[in-house]
């Protein structure tokens, strides 16, 4: 304990009027406080109390510095209170890091959504697949594919990433299309660069697994690049679902292969361990959950 301890349990002690009534208010034995108090007054070569069986009372080195102790109990009362209230309010900044193709795709609706509902509070994205120490950094939530075993962290399921296979109306005027996975071989397939064993696809259907082999004119690590290639009529790309919501329900994009499964891959919200989030950050990871379920 630091002497601001000490300080702050003369203040209680002398409040409650005996050593028994303030040791219960402070969560510590009689003979706990009463060293402490000894302590304080070895320390700066004074007696702070008269002592006796029936009562305290004050030297005139304890009269003196009671208002000190006071202030100083009164002043953490206050610093508990800003604290609650700042955990309690929604505002303030609320930092978020995501893949970049997530980011990307979520961020013109349901960030410009959550900003007009709590324009107080001030988001700051950031867009990167590297490993981010979320506590180092300084970042409030992250979405990530795995969870490290590290006890700073708390993870919450977020959704299952399914990819899709598909292709554009103009690449499938020119291509017929492909209507098992082995068909794949003859097609342009556009290739994610970010993945090993990029130019073999995997299906499955009835627990059993399909590997195509697959080449194409163009590789990217980048899922919103292979996104605007198919959209051109590049050739055939296999996407994440979460990106592709608007433009198969408009028809710019075709979903292929629909009964044929391919590898599934959570994702997870994930924020430092702490007792409880800021409703602010609270809020924005129950959006971001609220998204997710669409």
């Amino acid at each position: 304990m630091s002497e601001l301890d000490d300080l702050a349990a003369f203040a209680v002690l002398i409040e409650a009027g005996s050593f028994t009534r303030a040791a219960q208010h402070l969560g510590w034995s009689k003979g706990q406080l009463s060293k402490r108090i000894s302590g304080l007054e070895s320390s700066h070569g004074v007696q702070l109390l008269h002592r006796s069986t029936r009562r305290l009372s004050l030297t005139a080195a304890g009269a003196a510095l009671l208002p000190e102790a006071r202030a100083l109990v009164a002043q953490m009362e206050r610093a508990h209170q800003a604290l609650a209230l700042l955990k309690d309010e929604l505002a303030g900044p609320v930092r978020l890091t995501v893949p970049v193709s997530l980011g990307e795709t979520f961020f013109e609706g349901l960030l410009l959504e959550f900003a007009r509902d709590y324009p107080q509070i001030s988001l700051e994205l950031d867009l990167s697949n590297g490993y981010r120490d979320l506590a180092r950094e300084g970042f409030d939530l992250a979405i990530r594919e795995t969870v490290a075993n590290d006890e700073r962290l708390v993870a919450r399921p977020l959704l299952t990433m399914q990819e899709i296979t598909c292709a554009s109306p103009v690449y499938l005027a020119r291509h017929p299309a492909p209507v098992t996975p082995q068909d794949l071989s003859t097609h342009a397939c556009l290739l994610n660069s970010h993945y090993r064993g990029r130019e073999e696809w995997r299906y499955h259907q009835h627990h059993e697994l399909i590997r195509v082999a697959v080449s194409g004119p163009f590789a990217s690590n980048h899922y919103s690049l292979l996104k605007k290639a198919v959209l051109i009529g590049a050739g055939v790309a296999r996407l994440p679902s979460y990106m592709l919501h608007a433009e198969l329900g408009e028809g710019r994009l075709v979903a292929l292969l629909e009964s044929y499964q391919t590898a599934s891959t959570p994702l997870y919200l994930v924020h430092p361990y702490q007792g409880g989030l800021p409703r602010r950050v609270e809020v924005l990871a129950q959006y971001l959950t609220a998204w997710a379920n669409r």
